[in-house]
């Protein structure tokens, strides 16, 4: 099951986070990130992608280290709609937040100080899209399909977060 899949599943679960409110929120956030930098939405997914890619790395270093519940406290701790620099500080140095600008830069042709400056915003949405699998009374306990579906994910270095934000825009706007 892909992670859209586990997503709206997560919405139809009362025992998981998700919900459309939630979603719906997740959206207005990039949303209002594109035009805050006048990007148009294509570059914002593609930066969104970008920086999904490299969040998976680090929660699969946090599970490698921590367990499943070291990265879903990350998880838990850091997800949000709101600027959160220290959720960029809990899971990347700063050689890979150098590498994630320049990645981003380069496909999406956004300066290297604006991507810093929207790294904060990006890393928290990403870990709140994470956070919708989240078991509604214990967060700890029960699994996160959705946090699984994304570290367990293909590997083909292609993250459907964009893709999957893009389709429960769809969703919503049903």
């Amino acid at each position: 099951m892909g992670l859209l899949d586990q997503i709206l599943s997560a919405v139809d679960n009362p025992n998981q986070q998700a919900s459309t409110g939630q979603l719906a929120s997740i959206l207005s956030s990039v949303d209002q990130l594109s035009n805050s930098y006048n990007t148009n939405p294509s570059t914002m997914q593609s930066a969104l992608s970008i920086v999904g890619n490299y969040v998976r790395s680090a929660l699969q270093q946090k599970r490698a280290e921590a367990g499943y519940e070291g990265a879903q406290s990350i998880v838990d701790r850091y997800s949000g709609t709101y600027p959160n620099p220290q959720a960029v500080d809990a899971l990347f140095g700063s050689y890979q937040i150098q590498q994630m600008i320049q990645a981003v830069a380069q496909r999406t042709g956004l300066n290297a100080n604006s991507i810093l400056e929207m790294l904060p915003i990006l890393v928290p949405v990403v870990l709140n899209l994470l956070r919708t699998g989240s078991n509604t009374q214990h967060p700890q306990r029960g699994g996160n399909p959705v946090l699984n579906s994304f570290l367990d994910a293909d590997r083909d270095g292609d993250v459907d977060i964009a893709d999957a934000m893009m389709m429960a825009g769809r969703y919503l706007s049903r």
